[in-house]
């Protein structure tokens, strides 16, 4: 029996969103299958929950499924649950209306913005993934009975801003809903989404992990002329993070990890976690054992893959795990989380944020874990993945203890093995304050620079820092276990003072008065490419070396910085000077003899260009510096 029908109009808000749901807010139409079965799963839950309590006392909750039935004939798809289902009060006041305060508001800003974009961004708060459904359908049916009552609905709109509705007797207890779908247009993104291939393909990609089966009649053949069907499951329920790890072996994660990474070698590192509270969630996270071959492609997607409540949400989520983790691979699986009408934006809310901390957290200390547990596969993770990590002392300060604590590199005391900080601090010196390094292209090139010779006649160790990253971090990081990063290659060092050794007073005071004349005459000479003179203390085999002042930039970093076409000034460094060094002394005595000839500027420049190359520096002018080189060695024969 059906009541006479009644036509309503849509709230004048529902009405307007309708509009921008059809017309501009998601850019994916298969989406609408997901959002409707996602309804289909709520309302599976929620019976689920009523059958123990009072509120459906005696429902049937033997076999809870949503089916999916395909009319080629009538060109319908219908999305079928047997959950709580709708009483018609609750019919109006989900569909027919918005019943939410600040809507009017919210539209006018969302108009404002002219793009759908803009859109997406603004819209969050309301659940009408139900209006999907009109993206792609004329008309959509929606017959519905609510556990507990006797009565069904029966609303029916052609989204046009009105709809019907009417009360129909003998409906199964749940929710169907009837899309009459539109032809299929491949120019206007819509598919045939009658065709089981399709079916198969949205399930498997959005609904694959639903608790619940789904279930489509496949045709099986035929038996005396009458096609043969059976249901058939589409998804695979397997949620894996969402089981006790206990439960789970390796050979599952493993299979797992290659499923949503494409990776066919086992992870170096799983890490299951479960966060229950005020806002829960399940997190099933791996780190690779080899680096992709685009990790620093700035086309590299990056992302772990988001569901709520099992429902596929997006295939790179950036705003859980930050870039420096961009090879981390996994799941996390929300119970409720704030997004877009689309789902396809998150709301940056303190939720994600929290997520988002606790994933490094959780990351990083498992590299901790395994740095102390397995050193052979903790050096094999970090020849894989330690430049990208050190990107994170650059981009995230919060984890920068927990960063520092897990790092390795080169140095001075081993020639094949990488160091972390914490053996560095356990083997520094009395006295010593500062953890000393160096930065160059390559380790033969740090290794044989001049700036490392007062250290490797002392026994000071040195880390030896050879990524093009280490020349950002190092200015970022203040220090590290109370000790602060020193570059040998900038300021003043002064190893006698490190070691306790007290300077002899009048023989400083005598170089200097030596030197009092050259100094300014150097600096001078060279002040296109020198801003001081000054003698050394950390030279004790080579003439001359070049630092910069304490917050200089390196040549390197400078070199960077221009080939990513930004304007700086060219940064003028300091020319140390050897005074034990023959060939200074020897340009000492020439100058005092006569200041005026015309060939000392000549060996000032040729001593400043041996310095440059020394450290594996450019020349500013190559060609200048080989002419002078060639007469001067020509002059010797």
């Amino acid at each position: 029996m059906e009541t006479s029908v009644q036509t309503l109009e849509f709230q004048a808000e529902t009405r307007q969103l309708l509009n921008l749901v059809i017309h501009s807010i998601y850019s994916n139409k298969d989406i609408f299958l997901r959002e409707l079965i996602s309804n289909a799963s709520d309302a599976l839950d929620k019976l689920r929950l009523e059958s123990l309590t009072a509120a459906a006392p005696g429902a049937d909750t033997s076999d809870l499924h949503i089916a999916l039935e395909a009319d080629t004939d009538a060109r319908t798809l219908t999305v079928r649950d047997n959950g709580v289902g709708m009483s018609r009060d609750e019919v109006v006041e989900l569909i027919g209306t918005i019943a939410k305060s600040g809507t009017a508001s919210l539209l006018e800003k969302i108009k404002a913005a002219h793009d759908a974009e803009a859109a997406q961004s603004l819209i969050g708060q309301f659940g009408v993934g139900f209006y999907s459904a009109f993206m792609v359908a004329d008309k959509v049916t929606l017959r519905t009975r609510r556990a507990g009552t006797d009565e069904g609905t029966l609303w029916e709109s052609d989204g046009d801003g009105t709809y019907d509705i009417s009360t129909v007797d003998g409906l199964p207890v749940g929710t169907s809903v009837t899309l009459h779908l539109k032809p299929a247009d491949g120019e206007d993104g819509l598919a045939d989404y009658l065709a089981e291939w399709k079916i198969r393909a949205i399930v498997k990609q959005y609904s694959d992990f639903i608790r619940w089966p789904i279930r489509m009649p496949v045709e099986r053949g035929e038996e005396n002329g009458v096609a043969v069907t059976e249901m058939q499951t589409l998804n695979s329920m397997k949620a894996l993070w969402s089981r006790p790890r206990a439960e789970i072996t390796e050979a599952e994660y493993h299979e797992f990890y290659q499923q949503i990474s494409h990776d066919w070698t086992d992870p170096a590192e799983t890490i299951h976690l479960r966060s229950e509270g005020t806002f829960a969630y399940d997190a099933l996270l791996f780190i690779p054992s080899q680096a992709p071959f685009d990790l620093f492609s700035h086309q590299t997607k990056r992302g772990v893959q988001l569901y709520v409540k099992r429902v596929f949400i997006m295939d790179d989520c950036e705003a859980l795990v930050p870039n420096y983790l961009r090879f981390v691979k996994g799941v996390v699986d929300a119970h409720d989380l704030s997004l877009n009408i689309s789902r396809e934006i998150l709301q940056h809310d303190r939720h994600i944020r929290g997520v988002r901390k606790r994933l490094v957290k959780k990351v990083l200390g498992a590299i901790k874990d395994m740095q102390a547990s397995d050193a052979e596969r903790y050096a094999t993770l970090w020849d894989q993945f330690g430049r990208v990590l050190k990107e994170g002392l650059v981009e995230d300060p919060d984890s920068t203890e927990a960063l520092l604590e897990v790092i390795s590199a080169a140095s001075t005391h081993d020639a094949e093995k990488t160091i972390t900080l914490r053996e560095y601090v356990a083997r520094m010196k009395d006295g010593q304050d500062a953890i000393y390094y160096l930065t160059g292209a390559t380790r033969a090139v740090v290794e044989n620079s001049p700036h490392m010779e007062a250290f490797t006649a002392k026994g000071y160790e040195v880390l030896i820092l050879t990524d093009p990253v280490d020349e950002v971090w190092v200015d970022h990081v203040a220090e590290f276990d109370g000790h602060r990063f020193q570059s040998i290659a900038k300021g003043q060092v002064d190893l006698d003072h490190e070691d306790g050794d007290d300077k002899d007073d009048e023989q400083k005071a005598q170089r200097e008065a030596d030197f009092a004349d050259l100094l300014p005459w150097l600096a001078a000479t060279l002040s296109k490419q020198v801003k001081q003179a000054r003698l050394s203390s950390r030279l004790t085999t080579s003439p001359a070396c070049v630092v910069g002042d304490t917050g200089d930039i390196t040549p390197m970093l400078e070199k960077m910085y221009r080939a990513m076409n930004q304007q700086i000034q060219p940064v003028r460094r300091i020319l140390e000077i050897n005074p034990g060094h023959r060939l200074i002394t020897g340009l000492r005595d020439a100058h005092t003899k006569n200041p005026d000839d015309p060939a000392l500027p000549e060996l000032a420049e040729l001593i400043l260009g041996a310095a440059l190359l020394a450290e594996g520096g450019d020349l500013p002018d190559p060609a200048r510096f080989a002419k002078a080189l060639t007469e001067r060695l020509a002059d010797t024969l």
